[in-house]
């Protein structure tokens, strides 16, 4: 199987250290990602995150809505590690572009993690200013599943055109199954970030379907005699 790398996304702190089974090669996290797990204090957070992983790439997110703030959050993130990628949301709430953010990120060498991206048209806004870069460019492909459209054929095209006219990375972000990462390798993309419990069931990757529907029967039955049911 062609190799792509395989970034953990939103872990808790007790699952960094975990072994799936496969190398992980990078961390992503996001503002939502911390507020379910119930973090209080953002910045120290991202510090204790960066002790169990210091020599990996780590994604962490700005969230201000405007161009001063976003720039400070994303310097002082910044500060905490050289492996720190920032990820900047393509557009503030009110849809205009982060591209003048972007701008003075590329101009402070900042690595930069470019997240919420839908469309090709997005990329085409974005790559002449980051071509120089080895940014990574996150397109939520199971978000573009979930609005009816063929995100494999996005992610391929997207990935296409993102190696000819730049030198960043592009990443499948919100997979939906674990098959997303066979669709991510086919479509020509980078990296993948996955949350831990479809990471576990890579490992079922070449099991045998008829072991596994015996399995299922046999989980079925067991279940339903433990629990005493009767019709």
């Amino acid at each position: 199987m062609k190799k792509i790398k395989l970034f953990a996304d939103g872990l808790k702190l007790d699952e960094i250290d975990q072994d799936f089974g496969i190398e992980i090669d990078g961390y992503t996290f996001n503002p939502s990602i911390f507020k379910n797990h119930g973090v209080k204090d953002y910045l120290n957070h991202c510090k204790t995150i960066l002790e169990k992983c210091s020599n990996k790439p780590i994604s962490f997110e700005v969230f201000a809505d405007d161009e001063e703030n976003m720039i400070k959050q994303a310097n002082i993130l910044k500060s905490l590690g050289e492996n720190i990628y920032i990820k900047v949301p393509i557009t503030f709430t009110n849809g205009d572009y982060t591209t003048k953010v972007l701008h003075q990120l590329v101009n402070t060498n900042t690595k930069l993690n470019v997240t919420a991206i839908f469309t090709k048209e997005q990329i085409q806004k974005i790559i002449p200013i980051l071509k120089d870069t080895n940014s990574i460019l996150s397109v939520f492909a199971g978000r573009i599943f979930d609005c009816g459209l063929d995100a494999f054929k996005i992610m391929k095209e997207i990935s296409l055109d993102v190696k000819k006219n730049s030198g960043c990375e592009t990443l499948w972000a919100s997979p939906r199954m674990p098959y997303d990462y066979i669709a991510a390798i086919n479509s020509g993309t980078d990296i993948i970030t996955m949350q831990g419990a479809q990471i576990k069931k890579l490992s079922l990757f070449g099991k045998d379907p008829k072991d596994y529907s015996l399995e299922t029967v046999k989980q079925f039955f067991n279940d339903a005699k433990a629990s005493g049911f009767k019709i």
